[in-house]
């Protein structure tokens, strides 16, 4: 016998795919649902819990559950791929819009993510991605440039790996990754378009070329509704 919460979370799914429920729009409130389905809050909850893992719905604090414009974008954690290659990829074409690029004497911290002395120079860019309208990724990106000499905003526009690679001949190998989930800063609040979003989905990258030279710090910051990061693993027994 099907769960309560399954045949739900179905029903609503159904709404979705057919375009009775339209994206953007908010679904009733919970004592709604729970009189339409003439079941309990706690299998109401159910329901949306899985339709927001499922990519769905996205809850918001202070709104609701709010229907997702299309489906999530898939974005390889292991893979070492440039945003350009991601977004060829892709049926939807983002904008990348250049907000910084200078060349700067990095703060304590970059230092210390690439392992820089205090008379070291970087390149610092940040790139803000826009899908449909919507600002929802913001890539920080600081180059040594010991490594990396120069680089414009037209570069930046378009795909920084492919100038390393194909400009300046350099053999980018492998990345160290790490995901955070943190609380937006004020930089996302101001960049990207967060209204009711408590939450970015931060994936630091640290950049190595074929020595094993570490030249690219990267934090990717990314508004959490509209992607899933996946992974393909092989169970090797310990």
């Amino acid at each position: 016998m099907t769960n309560k919460y399954l045949t739900i979370h179905n029903d609503i799914v159904q709404q979705i795919e057919t375009g009775e429920i339209k994206p953007n729009s908010l679904l009733p409130s919970e004592n709604e649902l729970k009189d339409r389905y003439n079941t309990s809050r706690e299998t109401i909850r159910k329901a949306l819990n899985l339709l927001s893992q499922n990519g769905y719905i996205q809850k918001v604090r202070g709104k609701g559950s709010i229907v997702i414009k299309g489906a999530k974008l898939n974005f390889p954690v292991s893979g070492l791929v440039s945003f350009k290659e991601l977004a060829d990829k892709m049926g939807e074409k983002p904008i990348t819009i250049v907000h910084e690029l200078e060349l700067w004497k990095p703060d304590e911290y970059i230092r210390q993510q690439l392992n820089l002395s205090n008379k070291d120079t970087v390149w610092k860019i940040s790139r803000i991605r826009e899908f449909g309208g919507e600002k929802i990724i913001l890539d920080k990106d600081y180059l040594n440039t010991k490594i990396v000499p120069h680089i414009t905003k037209e570069i930046c526009e378009s795909s920084i790996f492919y100038y390393l690679e194909h400009e300046l001949n350099l053999s980018i190998s492998f990345a160290k990754k790490e995901i955070v989930i943190e609380e937006p800063t004020e930089e996302d609040r101001a960049l990207l378009d967060l209204e009711g979003f408590h939450n970015v989905v931060n994936i630091k990258n640290y950049v190595y070329l074929e020595d094993a030279t570490l030249f690219q710090y990267t934090e990717s910051r990314h508004r959490p509704d509209k992607f899933r990061f996946v992974d393909f693993a092989r169970r090797n027994p310990l």
